[in-house]
């Protein structure tokens, strides 16, 4: 066994990863070096399907063995080889010297037992704590991750927490050991911008006090930047280049690291000159009773929508930005006539508000909608075909040979091959699915898209691919975007005009390029903050 550096925590060798699907062998991690340093914060970067993950995993052994194997590798810890050492020995390391926080919360966190209990486990399990003394270490740590009113929180249940805070409870649970390794698989993915902010923040402030090492895993090259000292850049399963995190930014060598960092969402909005009024929203409300006692009375509201007001002129995008729960989804769906308002709703000349469902309908060739997840919103057992041609044959337009001449010509639109039309979706990659969600809008030739968050499950290469598809698409047709997301490089792209929504209400609204320059409202200059992270020590 060779030497391991006293300066290194873990050393990875040679290692790989094959997962046996059928008859066929997929090598998902090839032949992958690197060092963990005592201390340090070591990010691996690259877009879903690189291998980031299964080699993060690989570390503590999670895989699913014997599915998966390792043809070739090793990783050393404490002279020891990992992927050697029997399951008892392992066991005694997870969770106790190196620790894993998850991407998804609501899912690695048991949803029948509370905070106390989950955290409680894990300290008898490797520390034999137990009663009173497990109790002050789980409000210790609570505190440690900055939960508010830790008691308060104790027989809480996941569900009763916000996505933060859940995240917040794993951290805690993951440091009840004090580690010496931290793994964070994609630790921020699930979280609004500004939740973001304050965990990355909280990692980094927890890993000077308690001198542990961390390993990041995370597509986001923002995050990187402000909480690294080193990055592994992982393409195909191989890592195409390795550099100190200030080096990598200013000099990048390898094509692909270039490639990323230049995947940001830029450029100006379509340069489309404003026509009439298309949509116009007065005073839009959508309340939701809190019924209370036997009978179910109406003792308050949830104000999801309260008040908003704005006029959408012909061929612009109005980018509507806010946290989880500010309300800019429900406002979407409500200028939609998809569920119940109140308050005036003018589109095309049309006041929408006062009309049946089937009124609407005729209208709703007009209105377009393409959502946030694209597996989701597209049926599995339709063909592309079908799917995109399904809103055509709902409005009676055209004869079956000009129906799949549109098909063909949407396709076509967004870049897809026309002989993709006979496959399903499950056979096409995150952002083709996304582009056949467009392609579905764009066939009825609509005057309104909404795009509620259609860019959120993209990795930053397709996300960046999807805006400049919009934009043209905008710039050819003279369409106008609703355009609903969290992600403020994205909105910054293509919106003409910018509405920021916090608990239902509009906090400030103007031309886009105005409020990014000089935001007035202090939630707004926040959400800017967190968007556009600073590097570690800048601020």
């Amino acid at each position: 066994m060779s030497q391991q550096n006293s300066e290194n925590l873990i050393e990875v060798r040679d290692l790989s990863v094959e997962f046996l699907c059928g008859n066929e062998v997929v090598r998902a991690v090839d032949g992958v070096n690197f060092d963990i340093r005592k201390g340090e914060t070591l990010a691996l970067v690259g877009e879903s399907g690189s291998g980031k993950s299964v080699t993060a995993h690989s570390i503590l052994r999670l895989l699913p063995y014997p599915t998966a194997r390792h043809p070739s590798g090793t990783v050393h810890y404490a002279g020891k080889d990992l992927l050697r050492e029997p399951e008892g020995k392992l066991r005694r390391v997870r969770g106790n010297r190196i620790a894993m926080v998850f991407q998804e919360p609501m899912t690695s966190l048991n949803p029948l037992h509370c905070i106390e209990k989950q955290i409680g486990e894990v300290l008898a399990l490797h520390k034999g704590m137990n009663g009173p003394q497990a109790r002050a270490r789980t409000l210790e740590l609570l505190e440690l991750v900055g939960i508010p009113n830790p008691e308060s929180r104790l027989k809480a249940y996941p569900h009763e927490l916000s996505g933060g805070q859940r995240q917040r409870v794993m951290i805690a649970m993951a440091l009840a050991c004090e580690p010496e390794l931290l793994i964070a698989d994609e630790p921020t993915t699930a979280l609004d911008v500004t939740v973001q902010l304050k965990i990355l923040d909280l990692l980094r402030e927890l890993q000077e006090r308690l001198g542990m090492a961390l390993l990041l895993i995370t597509h986001d090259l923002n995050l990187v930047r402000r909480i690294a000292h080193r990055v592994c850049v992982m393409q195909r399963g191989r890592i195409v280049e390795q550099a100190l995190c200030e080096n990598l930014f200013q000099a990048p060598q390898h094509s692909y690291t270039r490639e990323l960092l230049g995947a940001e969402p830029s450029g100006s909005p379509a340069d489309n000159p404003p026509g009439p009024v298309l949509l116009k929203v007065d005073d839009l409300r959508v309340w939701f009773p809190i019924k209370k006692g036997v009978f179910r009375r109406t003792v308050d509201h949830v104000k999801a929508v309260d008040g908003v007001d704005f006029s959408l002129p012909k061929g612009q995008t109005l980018g509507i930005v806010g946290e989880s729960g500010s309300g800019k989804s429900t406002l979407g769906l409500a200028i939609l006539r998809l569920i119940e308002s109140r308050g005036a709703i003018h589109f095309e000349g049309n006041t929408l508000d006062g009309l049946t469902q089937s009124a609407v309908r005729p209208l709703r060739r007009q209105m377009q909608v393409v959502f946030q997840d694209p597996f989701g919103s597209l049926s599995p057992r339709m063909s592309v075909g079908q799917i995109v041609g399904e809103g055509l044959d709902i409005h009676g337009i055209g004869s079956r040979e000009e129906q799949e001449q549109a098909i063909i010509a949407a396709l076509v639109e967004v870049g897809l091959d026309p002989e993709t039309r006979h496959r399903y979706p499950h056979e096409f990659s995150g952002g083709q699915r996304q582009r056949i969600a467009i392609a579905r809008a764009l066939v009825l030739k609509p005057a309104l898209i909404l795009l509620d968050e259609p860019t959120s499950a993209l990795d930053r290469t397709v996300q960046r691919q999807v805006v400049e598809l919009l934009r043209r698409l905008q710039a050819k047709y003279n369409l106008t975007y609703l355009f609903i997301s969290h992600d403020l490089a994205v909105v910054k792209a293509l919106s003409h005009q910018l509405m920021v929504i916090r608990h239902g209400k509009v906090v400030e609204q103007g031309p886009a390029q105005q409020v990014f320059a000089a935001p007035q409202h202090s939630y707004t200059q926040q959400l800017l903050e967190a968007a556009f992270m600073a590097p570690a020590g800048a601020d």
